[in-house]
């Protein structure tokens, strides 16, 4: 059975280089455009791994983890969340670990650059 993988991002161009990348792993890809899209998605189905990126209009990746960490799994493990962002000072990457990312990933990236942080995490 393959993993899955929800794309957040708001730049289409980014989601279509990610899904790329990913189906070339294997993954099955679903793609959201805010934060909120994200989380009404997360509600329904439960991703291995989400690729979130930070500034997003509607809801960020910041305001969508705040609210993604109140949702309930069940006995079914929280999927893994790997920021995908330009934000690159240590203050963000500690914020977003902080508020339960579980990795952290540079754009722009490649694949051998996101099948490490995957594996990272455990889902690669």
């Amino acid at each position: 059975m393959s993993k899955s993988c929800l794309v957040v991002d708001d730049s289409k161009v980014i989601r279509k280089v990610a899904r790329h990348i990913l189906e070339s792993m294997a993954f099955a890809v679903d793609e959201a455009a805010d934060g909120q899209e994200a989380l009404r998605f997360c509600r329904a189905n439960r991703p291995d791994v989400i690729l979130l990126d930070w500034n997003m209009p509607v809801m960020s990746g910041m305001e969508f983890l705040g609210a993604f960490n109140d949702l309930d799994f069940g006995h079914d493990e929280r999927p893994r969340v790997v920021f995908c962002t330009t934000e690159n000072s240590i203050d963000h990457i500690r914020a977003a670990i902080e508020a339960g990312a579980d990795e952290y990933v540079m754009k722009p990236f490649d694949r051998e650059t996101l099948e490490g942080k995957l594996q990272l995490v455990g889902v690669a």
